[in-house]
């Protein structure tokens, strides 16, 4: 029994810190986490206590409660507390897990261990980018921040990088080579020869991902499953089969098992490695390199979940359903499909760069062929705000049997908002008027930051890009927009992401048009269909006249209500005005966020500014007590520790608040 005293008051000791850290870190505490810091501070600071006090003592036989109320055991158990508070603390600042405004953790993450592993291994992935990066000269964007003549050079760079760093980083490269907007040709026609060699899954691997993903065995859903995919990508790889239950021709898509693992370790060292060259040169940072990284992440992982492809083309087909513009949209066979495999009706046909033979079998008008698939495009993006963004040669079919205009992969679609599709239509207009004004009220409803430049300024540099393109036969659309994106990155100005794709999609269409019909104009074309769009919506009225009665009675149902009002209203406006009670007033705090936010900063301020007190005044009493010889110099002493006790306390909690501010997502 020498110690059995000792070892109970450990214990009780700790549970006592347990509950108080609790409290004092504040809410939203991990119970791990807050376990750990208690076991690592009980330890630590016992093994201290016993060696500096307890051991050769008789605190081991001594009275309980007076070891308890003893000066040592009270040192004792206040630096349990500090040091499972700063413990914590170590922990919550190396802790990657992100919490959401409301300040609750993020759920479904991995063990701490697993957490450290895979930390461990992504730095080390992310130096070995960085290494390969340097070598290959990346670093001279600095030096391209300031000579223009080294395009080839940075270039070159760039594409070697990504491709020695393979994986997710070669199809960064390949998105990028399609962004002609942004990019210099010289940058283009480097970063179009990455290439990526896939290999196809194999038998055993297919076999495993359709009895994983079917409710039904695959002899039960096929009655015919080529082995041989009909495409092979870094996402998945397309299979010919045939239902059983229908006898109808499909595609099958898959995804490969182990995409999911790959991005996961390497799209946030994507995304770092992007920040990293931003910060080390000007023109990656002016680009929004690393906002290119996040954006084509974003849309990756979009890409890996089937299901939201499904839904994208049943939407697309929704809004083209009652199309003048025909074209055709594959059937979606949602009952077999689900986020890891996709099953839609199979195109016999050939993409439009390959079908030179259809054209002149059908005896398909090229010209009206690039038209009907433009205004189609501009119809989705413009009216409906929901488009292909992607339409490659690739993507745009000639079916064989009917030589029918046909769409396909729609894991890429882009969403434009009402102001963003009046925006689009004035800034395609006002580059086929030849006007620069125009084009400008256009970008400002296509920027997120259009009252921060000069007007005059920037309608000045855009009608200098107009000029160029004056009197001119042929426009290079690529040339064209990259030179307004450059105009917009030197003013401070930022499209909104949905605007980036939609002009991405805009001028990867514009190559497709020109394999189709060389001598295709786009913004004349673009033109042509807003004209034809005002006169179609001014003739709807007369054309579906009960639809319009009943759009009316609804708009009236709402606006009555209001109008009702305004006579009592504006009443009473003139009263206050006669009687000189009209304030013009805004209260910050009407909104409830504002409100919340500088609550939480005041408090926290007066939390920092009680902390500080308590420790100024603490050293202060300290600084007396030396020049006191009085026995109540030991009670200067005994208030200056409390004090800086409670100091250390609240800077602790204060800090531990702070990082979880710059955590939340």
């Amino acid at each position: 029994m020498s110690g059995l005293h000792f070892v109970i008051q450990v214990v009780l000791f700790s549970i006592v810190i347990f509950f108080l850290s609790g409290r004092l870190i504040g809410s939203q505490v991990n119970l791990l986490r807050r376990i750990l810091s208690v076991v690592l501070s009980v330890a630590l600071t016992t093994f201290v206590f016993w060696y500096t006090y307890v051991r050769g003592t008789d605190y081991w036989t001594g009275d309980m409660v007076q070891n308890v109320i003893n000066v040592a055991t009270l040192l004792w158990v206040g630096s349990m507390l500090l040091i499972s508070m700063l413990f914590y603390l170590l922990f919550e600042l190396f802790d990657p897990i992100a919490i959401d405004e409301n300040g609750v953790r993020i759920k479904g993450r991995k063990s701490l261990i697993m957490r450290v592993i895979q930390q461990w291994r992504r730095q080390k992935r992310l130096r070995q980018v960085v290494q390969i990066a340097v070598t290959n000269g990346i670093t001279r964007t600095v030096k391209y921040a300031r000579n223009r003549d080294n395009d080839r050079e940075l270039a070159i760079a760039l594409r070697d990088t990504l491709e020695q760093c393979g994986g997710i980083f070669i199809k960064f490269g390949q998105v990028l080579s399609t962004r002609k907007e942004l990019f210099s040709p010289v940058f283009i026609d480097e970063l179009e020869k990455l290439q990526q060699n896939v290999k196809p899954l194999t038998e055993e691997q297919v076999n495993a991902v359709l009895q994983a993903n079917l409710a039904q065995p695959m002899e039960e859903v096929f009655s015919y499953f080529s082995q041989e995919p009909i495409a092979a990508a870094s996402i998945g790889q397309v299979h010919k089969a045939v239902l059983r239950a229908t006898n109808e021709q499909v595609a099958v898509k898959l995804l490969r098992p182990d995409v999911k693992e790959i991005m996961r370790d390497d799209l946030s060292i994507l995304v770092e490695f992007a920040q990293w060259v931003s910060s080390k040169s000007m023109w990656a940072e002016n680009l929004g390199f690393r906002d290119l990284a996040i954006g084509f992440a974003s849309s990756l992982m979009e890409e890996i979940d089937f299901q939201i492809e499904a839904r994208n083309t049943q939407q697309v087909a929704n809004v083209l359903r009652g199309s003048e513009y025909k074209v055709y949209i594959p059937k979606i066979y949602t009952q077999y499909s689900n986020s890891n495999i996709l099953v839609m009706e199979y195109i016999d046909g050939k993409s439009v760069a390959q079908a030179d033979t259809l054209y002149e079998h059908f005896q398909i008008d090229r010209h009206l062929l690039a038209k009907n698939l433009f205004h189609s495009f501009l119809e989705q993006a413009l009216v409906s705000g929901i488009f292909h963004a992607d339409p490659h040669p690739g993507n745009i079919y000639i079916t064989s049997r009917t030589g029918m205009l046909t769409m396909l992969d729609f894991g890429a679609v882009g969403r434009l908002a009402e102001k963003q599709q009046d925006g689009l239509k004035q800034f395609l207009i006002g580059i086929a008027l030849n006007d620069a004004s125009v084009v400008y009220e256009g970008i400002t409803e296509l920027v997120d930051n259009a009252m921060e430049v000069n007007e005059e300024e920037v309608e000045q540099a855009i009608g200098q890009v107009l000029l160029k393109i004056s009197y001119a036969e042929n426009v290079q659309t690529d040339e064209l927009i990259y030179s307004i994106f450059s105009i917009v990155r030197e003013f401070g100005l930022h499209f909104y992401p949905s605007v980036s794709t939609a002009l991405r999609a805009l001028v990867t269409l514009d190559g497709t048009l020109s394999i189709i019909d060389p001598k295709f104009a786009i913004f004349q074309e673009a033109r042509e269909f807003s004209s034809h769009y005002i006169e179609a919506s001014m003739k709807r009225p007369f054309k579906e006249p009960l639809a319009t009665k009943n759009r009316l009675e609804e708009e009236l149902a709402l606006i009555l209500p209001m109008v009702r009002k305004i006579p009592r209203r504006m009443n009473r406006m003139f009263k206050k005005m006669e009687s000189g009670k009209i304030i013009l007033h805004h209260d910050v705090f009407s909104d409830k966020h504002n409100a919340m936010f500088v609550t939480q900063l005041f408090s926290r301020f007066v939390l920092l500014f009680v902390g500080i007190t308590f420790g100024i005044i603490s050293v202060a009493l300290l600084a007396i007590s030396q020049f006191m010889h009085t026995a109540y110099a030991i009670y200067l002493n005994t208030i200056a520790y409390v004090g800086l006790f409670l100091c250390a306390i609240l800077l602790v909690r204060l800090s531990i608040q702070a990082i979880r501010d710059m955590k939340r997502t």
